[in-house]
Parts: structure tokens; sequence; C-alpha cells
């Protein structure tokens, strides 16, 4: 279903209303910015905050290096700004993904879908070379995760779902607790959906710490629960998130040496027509390879490099 493959461990929402906040996120290096037009905008300041993103936005020559996409969360579909969110945006240079808050069924996903259609054409013939918008959905009620299914067959420019917490503990009037224990049916619910449609994201929830050691310590305790549970990158609301979001999403070095070992065995394991052998004692099969791949290209994005790591192991065999 989704355009493109892409890399969103830590997704960073900054206030469009501010040009102080979004001139500083281009000196961030993060896998996602995200310009808030939704809850950091007051309504009487959504039209200057559009406006002041189209013009950010169009002031760059090109997009930092260290950002890897640039996004924006517009006003929920049944809000009378979603539609101006749209129009003013979608067609702006430099523009990545649009992340929709409140997406309550596949309608929602329809409804944005049209608009950027026509607005493909004004963004191609300005820049040819530019690709689809992708859209990120934020599940935020009971309502979307029961209608999981149909949202994520919505839209071909669906690339991700995002977990909002608050919203969702709002809706069910339950209570966050640090264990999250109280979300973990939503949360298996989405990344379950997101993997069974293709998706190349799915983001946990925010961490509402992240002040001093304890907050550190919470946000790692969250994203390694997050990781764990087939999440693979959060939501951040602080710059201080990101790189610790980063870390803890990528895979680790020892994790990475291990699937290397396997690929460059697996190598000559198929070069010798064994479907099935081991290595440092463990079993070693189709299932095994496929997870070992996806493993080391997901390092590779993250700036791994896989390279010298074959070369260290490129004697490795089969047992």
């Amino acid at each position: 279903m989704a355009t493109s493959s892409v890399l969103r461990r830590a997704l960073l929402y900054v206030p469009a209303s501010s040009q102080k906040f979004m001139t500083k996120s281009l000196s961030l290096a993060s896998d996602n910015i995200t310009y808030d037009l939704e809850d950091s905008v007051t309504p009487a300041n959504k039209q200057t905050a559009r406006t002041q993103l189209r013009d950010h936005l169009s002031s760059l020559s090109n997009k930092p290096a260290s950002i890897g996409e640039l996004a924006v969360r517009i006003n929920a579909v049944s809000t009378p700004y979603a539609l101006d969110d749209l129009t003013t945006l979608a067609s702006a240079p430099n523009l990545d993904a649009i992340v929709i808050p409140k997406v309550n069924s596949a309608s929602d996903l329809s409804f944005v879908t049209d608009v950027i259609r026509h607005a493909a054409l004004q963004r191609h013939s300005s820049d040819p070379t530019a690709s689809p918008l992708k859209l990120i959905a934020l599940i935020e009620s009971a309502r979307a995760v029961m209608d999981l299914r149909s949202i994520c067959a919505a839209s071909p420019y669906l690339s991700g779902l995002i977990f909002a917490a608050e919203d969702f503990a709002l809706d069910l009037s339950i209570t966050r607790t640090p264990g999250l224990a109280e979300f973990l049916y939503a949360r298996s619910a989405i990344v379950t959906a997101a993997r069974a449609f293709d998706l190349p994201s799915s983001i946990d929830l925010v961490c509402t710490s992240y002040k001093g050691p304890e907050g550190v310590k919470q946000l790692e305790e969250e994203c390694q629960n997050g990781k764990e549970m087939g999440f693979n990158g959060k939501q951040c609301i602080h710059p201080s998130q990101v790189e610790v979001t980063q870390r803890m999403f990528a895979p680790a070095e020892a994790e990475v040496e291990w699937y290397v070992r396997i690929l460059v065995a697996d190598d000559k394991a198929s070069a010798a027509g064994r479907g099935a052998w081991t290595l440092d004692g463990k079993m070693i099969d189709a299932p095994v390879v496929g997870k070992a791949r996806a493993v080391v290209a997901k390092a590779a994005k993250c700036g791994m490099d896989i390279e010298n790591i074959k070369a260290k192991w490129k004697d490795q065999k089969p047992e």
C-alpha cells in the first residue's frame, strides 16, 4: 500500500506557530520533523500559522541532510480548518508527508487523498522530481482501533500509523500508568495492522517525561517496551528526546553483527544446497535469514557501516 519505504525512528513535533522553533528545527538531526498546526496553534492563529509554515518550507533551497523527512500535522478532518491546511500546504516544496490527527474511519483518509491528488498536479509542475506526499494516520479512539482494517486500506499514500495515547485515554476514560498496560490491546492492534498492510511505520506514544536522568530513564524504558511490541519509532515532544529515541530504535551493534554473520554464512550454505544449518549452536532457516536481511537493511539506513562488518566476518561458515 505505501508509496515508499522511509525510516521514522523519531517523529518530533514542532509548533508551526513559532518561527523561532521552526528555524531552530532545521539544525536538528532527526528522522522526521513534523510541524504542528493542530494542538499547538489556537483557532485564532490557524491562518497565520499555516501561511508562516508555507513560507518556511518555500524558503528552503534544500531539506537539511540531517533531517530525513519534513511533515505537517494538519487539523482533524472533522474541523473547519483541515481543508485550508491541505490546500495551502499540499503543494508546498520540501514537504514529504502529512500527519492526520483523529482518524476515525477510512473516509477521513479518503478525503485527504482526494485533496492531495488535486494538489499533486501543481506540486509536480513546480518540481517534476517531487515524490508523492505520504500520509501518516494518528489512531486516537476506540472507533479507530476497531476500524483499523478499513483505515489501512483507504489510501495508496498511507505510510504509517501513530498511536496517540492521551486522546485514546480520554476516549476510554482510563488513566495512563507508567507500565502502559492499559494501552496493550490498542498498541498491539496498531502494530499488527501496520505489519499486515505492509506500512513502513508504526509510531508509538509520546513519553511525557524528558527532564533529567529520570526522564531519560523513562524514555528509554518506553522505547524498549515499544520496540519489543513491534513499533519501529516514537513520537517526540522535545529535541532532547530525539537522540535517545533514534538510538533505542536502531538495531544494537551486537545484534547487527550476529545477523551479518548469518547472511555471510547463508551465502555459503545456499551454494552448498543447505536450506537449514546452525551457527553458534543455533538453528538457522529461512525465517531467521529473512529477519537477518531486514535488520541489516535497517542498520544500513541508520548509518551503520555494514560493509566493514561483512569484511570482518567474510570467512564465516555455517556449522
